[in-house]
């Protein structure tokens, strides 16, 4: 009998118990102890299951072929040209080998020079550029109000100290102050006109929302988007990143419009200014920088301001259009002119030592809201720089602020959730408690209507806006896809039509109703 795996007569014969099939006892156990199953019938086989089969000494028959001089011939004959066969399909093969690699130290060779040029170039650029720097005396402009700039950053001559260390700082002059009072009169006034728009999304859109597009705007290294800002009428996206970049993207057409590449630290609040024109990013290196659109459409950093002596928490820029405000950990909040980047003023609260972490103009433009790093939320007076009011009452750091549209309402997010707070009495009337003690709220946001509030945590919730007394009720909840359980920013498109979210991870989403997304069309 022969054995079943390999058709020959087996030296040591053994037999299965389940099967009754006969195997060479070497075959057997080398596949047993790979697959552990009968080779023929599939059944599961240990070698407990095999038997040896005792013989007589055989003696193995000759093969057919074997028995004759021609027979033998034939064998050599097949096995020579098998040979030959083998060889030649060697021999293609090293030959293929040899092509792939010359091709491949070629280009490893031209990669070199061309590596070798650029390098060659670089350095001829720079010593060209320290040479010039050298002869020529660095270009200064001066800005309207007679702030010297040069090479992005104020001149360090116009930095006036007094006795103390500290920076002069010029003050909010009255001109300012009626520009301020001016813009808030007619604000005023268009605000008691004003409608809701026609345009605007109706809830029963709203409640139909969900994930229209997902896109990877920062870096993978060090993922997480902290801040963005939409320019409207552009519909066009700035967002601030743990990679140290801020990056304009274009949502209609889906493609980033420009990489702000010029902070060392993360990016932690950005802010659109001057029709789009501007960029305005703070950040935990300790400076603001402003950056310019160009024809080109990239944005180049036009200054950069070393006002604070810790992190930049937000940013937030005046209705005119002319002044922008920082807030700091270092506990001051710095109101800059945005045409020369010259700060006027930098206001302490002399009895509080706790940071900034959040900061925005009330519509008006006359006050400030800003939230503390010890749970407090501060409301400034900008033409006097004094702290007019104060809401306690939060647990952790204020990590959002927003005021609503009409003026009236004051949300504020921190680690026990949202904060409603009636500005015309000074007091809190709602208060939304979404998530566990352990997860913050990060962010909270009015549209532009004001008819609707978002907020940003482990997942994504709106409630529509409605008085003190009646209910504020939740229309949606979105989940937060990235993953990280940290929607970190987020805000409301033109009309609502959309809402943008940033999280931990390196993605900006975008929310809406299906089917009505520009970008896909």
């Amino acid at each position: 009998m022969n054995c079943s795996i390999s058709g020959e007569v087996p030296e040591e014969p053994v037999v299965s118990t389940k099967s009754g099939l006969l195997f060479e006892k070497r075959l057997i156990e080398r596949h047993i102890s790979d697959y552990g199953k009968c080779p023929v019938t599939g059944e599961p086989l240990t070698m407990d299951d095999i038997v040896p089969v005792k013989t007589g000494k055989i003696v193995k028959p000759r093969p057919v072929q074997a028995a004759s001089i021609p027979g033998m011939l034939g064998m050599f004959q097949i096995e020579w040209d098998g040979l030959m066969l083998s060889n030649f399909a060697l021999e293609q093969q090293l030959h293929t080998a040899r092509q792939e690699l010359s091709h491949a130290l070629y280009q490893h060779d031209a990669a070199c020079r061309v590596i070798a040029r650029l390098k060659k170039e670089r350095d001829e650029a720079r010593a060209l550029l320290a040479q010039a720097e050298r002869q020529v005396p660095m270009a200064v402009t001066t800005a309207p109000n007679g702030a010297a700039l040069s090479n992005g950053k104020r001149a360090a001559e116009e930095e006036e100290m007094d006795p103390s260390g500290k920076k002069i700082r010029l003050g909010i002059s009255g001109d300012v102050i009626k520009e301020l009072q001016d813009c808030n009169a007619a604000l005023s006034q268009q605000r008691k006109r004003r409608q809701i728009p026609a345009t605007l999304a109706p809830v029963d859109d709203v409640q139909r929302y969900t994930q229209l597009n997902s896109y990877p705007l920062h870096k993978t290294n060090k993922p997480g988007i902290l801040s963005l800002d939409i320019y409207y009428p552009k519909d066009i996206i700035v967002t601030g990143g743990v990679d140290s970049n801020a990056v304009v993207f274009d949502r209609p057409s889906g493609q980033i419009v420009s990489t702000l590449s010029g902070h060392s630290k993360r990016v932690t609040s950005v802010r659109f200014a001057a029709e789009g024109e501007l960029v305005v990013t703070g950040s935990a290196d300790k400076t603001v920088c402003l950056w310019q659109s160009s024809e080109n459409g990239n944005y180049d950093c036009r200054l950069t301001l070393k006002d604070h002596s810790a992190e930049v928490q937000a940013v937030t820029v005046h209705a005119t259009n002319n002044y922008f405000v920082s807030a700091s950990l270092d506990g001051t909040w710095c109101f800059y002119d945005l045409g020369s980047g010259l700060c006027l003023a930098q206001v302490a609260d002399a009895s509080e030592s706790e940071g900034y972490t959040s900061a925005a103009f009330h519509p008006d433009g006359l006050i400030i809201g800003a939230g503390t790093s010890g749970a407090q939320v501060k409301i400034w007076d900008v033409k006097s720089q004094a702290n007019v009011a104060r809401f306690d009452g939060h647990v952790g750091a204020v990590t959002s602020i927003s005021f609503s549209e009409n003026g009236y309402f004051l949300a504020t997010a921190a680690q026990d959730g949202v904060k409603l707070w009636d500005l015309r009495k000074l007091r809190n009337f709602r208060t939304f408690s979404p998530y566990d003690e352990d997860t913050a709220t990060q962010s909270v946001e009015f549209d532009h209507s004001g008819s609707y509030l978002a907020l940003g945590g482990s997942d994504i919730r709106v409630y529509q806006v409605a008085s003190v007394k009646s209910d504020w009720n939740s229309i949606k909840i979105l989940p937060d896809l990235s993953g990280t359980g940290k929607a970190t920013c987020l805000k409301f498109g033109p009309d609502a039509k959309y809402i943008a979210v940033g999280s931990m991870d390196r993605n900006l989403r975008i929310f809406g109703l299906p089917g009505e997304d520009q970008s896909e069309s």
